[in-house]
């Protein structure tokens, strides 16, 4: 029996250790800690990749969500839409900035549906917040025409999304700006918590440029409150060397998704995500694989005994569902009946055609 992780962690640094840990020592050697030189070229060398004019390094995904909410003025009472298939950071940073949260549906894609969001808006609704999921672009273009014409800010969260595509436009450059995570699960991934923020919004970019930093400008001079959501200097070293190489990682994962269509598509009890080909609209990056599974349950203990770890996104819990938290649990049918099916199997460059095809063939085992 082959053993195949969901996700295999110790790869991150064993892939290219030498290198890392040649970062590590010349960064070290250099005291340079917090705020330096390395941050910077890895800020310039992001809104390079990203087709932004600024980019900025923060400590997680969750601050850069929380602060560029800030910078865009959305604040108490205001309403802000967003996808229930999302992270619940993405909806607690609408909470602590005093809006409040509105789910939305998805559709088969499993990304934000843009008729759920017209028949959210009301009065209040301030802005729309589409998460760019499993390394996805939502279908901005329809968001956009909606936020014109209702007046209302777009900010994306792209935590899952660098380098994604919607008719040739990337994340983070359709209005307010995009907020990125490097958590190291994610396919730019850090050796910790760090996090980003894209945008060609200069305002945008000079407030949340202020606001993780305590409110201190370039002339060290305190002119706002603020915080302290630096990114660490380290981080950003290890991220620039990742980063000069990440076309190739996107390129493996798309060979990942074009085996797993080729060899499962024909299942009738799966939907599989949109394969690489499929809509010449979408570049999609693949941070995730995201099925749909008839007996999905069965299927995720069936693959656990034959060595193959699987994931259920959030715990099996959309936003929505989170009564604890306020939310009614009810209204979102699509999100509803899809979370009785999703499952992600491992979609990372870790992996050998070996590896992919033996997943593969235990998927096909299970529903023969």
């Amino acid at each position: 029996m082959k053993n195949v992780p969901f996700f295999n962690y110790p790869y991150l640094f064993k892939s290219r250790e030498e290198d890392f840990v040649n970062i590590f020592r010349e960064v070290g050697h250099r005291g340079a800690y917090i705020l330096q030189r390395d941050l910077k070229e890895f800020e310039d060398n992001l809104a390079k990749f990203a087709g932004t004019k600024y980019a900025v390094g923060l400590a997680n995904g969750t601050d850069a969500i929380w602060l560029a909410l800030m910078a865009a003025g959305i604040g108490k009472g205001d309403e802000v839409i967003f996808a229930s298939h999302t992270y619940i950071a993405t909806a607690a940073s609408i909470h602590f900035v005093g809006a409040i949260p509105v789910p939305a549906d998805c559709r088969k894609d499993h990304m934000i549906d843009p008729e759920s969001i017209k028949k959210l808006i009301t009065p209040r609704t301030k802005a729309i917040l589409p998460t760019q999921l499993n390394g996805r672009c939502c279908d901005m273009e329809e968001i956009m025409k909606i936020a014109k014409e209702h007046n209302l800010i777009v900010l994306e969260d792209a935590a899952q999304g660098l380098g994604a595509k919607h008719k040739g436009k990337g994340v983070g450059t359709f209005d307010k700006g995009g907020t990125i995570s490097f958590y190291p699960a994610k396919n730019l991934g850090s050796f910790g918590d760090a996090g980003g923020f894209v945008t060609n919004d200069k305002e945008m970019f000079e407030k949340v440029m202020l606001l993780r930093d305590h409110g201190r400008n370039d002339d060290g001079v305190f002119v706002m409150w603020g915080f302290n959501s630096r990114l660490d200097n380290l981080q950003a070293a290890f991220l620039n060397y990742k980063l000069s190489y990440y076309e190739d990682e996107i390129i493996r994962r798309r060979e990942i998704a074009g085996i797993y269509q080729s060899k499962l598509g024909h299942i009738k009890e799966l939907l599989l995500p949109p394969s690489p080909d499929d809509d010449a609209d979408y570049f999609d990056v693949y941070q995730n694989y995201e099925i749909e599974a008839e007996r999905r349950d069965e299927l995720k203990n069936f693959l656990k005994e034959n060595g193959v770890g699987t994931l259920i996104q959030w715990g099996g819990q959309p936003v929505h569902s989170i009564t604890s938290l306020g939310f009614t649990g009810k209204g979102l049918p699509y999100t509803e009946e899809m979370f009785t099916k999703c499952l992600m199997i491992p979609m990372n460059t870790a992996l050998t055609n070996e590896d992919v095809d033996y997943v593969c063939d235990q998927i096909i085992k299970f529903y023969n």
